[in-house]
């Protein structure tokens, strides 16, 4: 049974040895995070993403933002979907050895990211109530001509915070933070076609990121926002992200409130992945079935590095119970799960 330990102490994240304080979970970020206090045979492990997905309410396309710095390598990057064609546009820049050199922010809280280079102008602005993202990608090699303007309103709401170790080396960890239910609004243009966000309905997500990480890992992660009954409604669930004795990231959002699940199986069918998945929770509480539509589907080795990936998009129905009972009607909300093995 998993224990659920709620963090509720603050300070440093680590300790003077570079160990993790306190693994558990908390609704915000309780920690002080800093690169500077990793162990520093560990240092080139560091990995830091600040990952933005934001999804139209019928499920009809999606754009994606990333921003990476895992000290070897550097990702910055805007995706489009549009799932009515099957049609995906990266663009992207990959800058080798930043070894910290995109100073991403050591919290969500505050901070801004900016990138510039010859064919892109990206910045992410942390603004009193939320985010502005605005990125500019010139034609160049595999690019395509892409503007994209979007703002991410966050009201005060819970979030999901995780503080877990690994298993084996205490001195890696994984600290996150997932937000949902930000309003969005904005556009994107790729291909001379506009995409348009409606902030009365669609909804932005942010993975938060920080943690050195063991080489060879395969994680599960799912998460998605929409309306129930006319209030905000999402949920992120995982596993495979260290060691989670001390508590799952499995947890519901309803109308800016959190509610802690505890397991939850995500129920991947044996064939074929974009067969319906049946998720359930040991608690009762997560009833879902996800049919994908959309598969972002990678097979990537380049000596010792390699991933593997299903990243799915597709439509959640089902039942979601909260802490005191109430039972959501979960109906055609557009949703994100993924299954990656990663060795990086």
């Amino acid at each position: 049974m998993n224990k659920n330990h709620k963090i509720t102490g603050n300070g440093p994240l680590l300790d003077k040895n570079g160990v993790l304080r306190e693994p558990g979970w908390a609704n915000f970020l309780v920690f002080d995070y800093s690169p500077d206090a990793v162990a520093k045979s560990k240092k080139n492990r560091l990995k830091e993403w600040d990952y933005y997905l934001i999804m139209n309410s019928e499920g009809k396309y999606a754009l994606s933002f990333t921003f990476a710095d895992n000290r070897y390598m550097g990702l910055v990057c805007c995706s489009v979907f549009d799932f009515e064609t099957k049609e995906k546009f990266d663009c992207t820049e990959v800058q080798l050895f930043p070894n910290g050199k995109l100073n991403l922010p050591a919290t969500s809280e505050k901070g801004d990211i900016a990138f510039k280079s010859k064919t892109c102008d990206y910045h992410i602005d942390r603004t009193e109530d939320g985010r502005h993202i605005y990125c500019k990608y010139e034609r160049c090699f595999n690019h395509t001509e892409l503007e994209a303007d979007v703002y991410l309103k966050q009201p005060p709401m819970d979030t999901m915070v995780i503080a877990t170790p690994w298993t084996e080396d205490k001195k890696a960890f994984y600290y996150n933070q997932k937000i949902t239910c930000m309003n969005a609004s904005g556009y994107v243009k790729v291909k001379g076609r506009t995409y348009t966000f409606d902030s009365s309905k669609d909804f932005g997500i942010l993975d938060w990121g920080r943690g050195v990480w063991t080489y060879n890992n395969t994680w599960y992660w799912g998460i998605g926002s929409g309306l129930v009954d006319g209030k905000p409604f999402g949920y992120n669930i995982g596993y495979g992200f260290g060691d989670t004795s001390n508590a799952s990231e499995n947890m519901l959002f309803y109308d800016g409130k959190c509610h802690k699940l505890d397991l939850v199986d995500f129920g991947i069918p044996t064939g074929n992945v974009m067969d319906e998945w049946i998720m359930t929770s040991n608690d009762n509480r997560f009833n879902m079935r996800f049919k994908p539509f959309f598969n972002d589907h990678t097979n990537i080795s380049a000596g010792v590095i390699c991933e593997k990936a299903e990243k799915l998009f597709g439509m959640l129905n089902g039942t979601a119970v909260l802490d005191d009972g109430t039972v959501l009607e979960i109906k055609d909300i557009p949703v994100f799960h993924e299954k990656v093995h990663h060795k990086w």
